[in-house]
């Protein structure tokens, strides 16, 4: 279908390429228009469906972007910080919606995708999932309702092949919680406590990550007082959540005005 948004999968033989390939292969919402992976990589020139094991998709992997974006309406992103950044301008200058699902971004990185977001409509979030979504919306409230006798903690677990820590989410469910309590987290955030650290800090923000096995995503948040404990909770256990939320999010940019939306703007929350 063709008088659908076109939609390009960017690192197009991981995990989450993979699927975001098959999904949208099989819409009837959009349809696939490319499959990125960098210079080199064995799938470059080969249809993506036989690459993947499966029947021919009639989509060739390209490493090229430049000619990738200027056939699409929308770039779904789960890379890696410098190639989303490259990605980012290159979406921008195909006025392509750029959806961005990758962790571990630093300031200066977010930074870069604001400034391409003047000119695109970029959606970024630590986490497309409805679910997790509301689970921030929750931390801010009961954060902002709570004062500093509450400590919290967000405790996080990935599989074994996760490469940044804390998780993108847990960073965001961090941010959620200090703008609850008026503060900034980078002012507040306490991590990797190892060997004799002293006492907790008043007012700090603590994360825990875990790493083992096959874990899709389990995220804890903990508001824990002298005598009592609020612990809100958020288990995935089907990566297919991430794919329907960032492709929600690639047809929800279409004829947007441009700027820099998140899944809280996606979702009408």
């Amino acid at each position: 279908m063709t008088d659908t948004p076109g939609i390009v999968i960017t690192g197009a033989s991981g995990r989450m390429g993979q699927m975001l390939v098959k999904a949208v292969a099989a819409s009837e919402r959009c349809h696939l228009v490319a499959a990125l992976e960098r210079a080199g990589h064995d799938w470059v020139g080969l249809d993506v469906g036989t690459a993947m094991g499966g029947a021919a998709l009639g989509v060739t992997v390209t490493d090229d972007p430049v000619d990738a974006f200027a056939r699409a309406q929308a770039v779904i992103d789960f890379t890696a910080p410098a190639a989303t950044v490259a990605f980012a301008g290159l979406a921008a200058q195909a006025r392509a919606v750029h959806v961005i699902g990758t962790t571990g971004l630093s300031q200066v990185d977010v930074d870069a995708i604001d400034r391409a977001a003047h000119h695109a409509v970029i959606v970024r979030a630590g986490n497309m999932s409805l679910g997790v979504n509301l689970l921030a919306q929750l931390t801010r409230k009961i954060a902002a309702a709570l004062d500093e006798d509450f400590d919290i903690e967000i405790v996080e677990a990935h599989h074994r092949h996760k490469v940044d820590a804390p998780s993108g989410t847990a960073l965001m469910l961090g941010a959620a919680a200090a703008e609850g309590r008026g503060v900034a987290l980078a002012d507040v955030r306490c991590a990797g406590r190892d060997g004799i650290t002293g006492p907790r800090k008043r007012g700090d923000i603590g994360f825990t990550a875990i790493r083992g096995g096959d874990i899709v995503g389990e995220h804890d948040v903990i508001f824990a007082a002298d005598g009592e404990r609020i612990t809100l909770r958020h288990v995935a256990t089907d990566r297919s959540v991430f794919v329907r939320g960032a492709m929600k999010a690639a047809l929800w940019g279409q004829d947007r005005a441009p700027g820099h939306y998140d899944m809280v703007d996606v979702l009408g929350l």
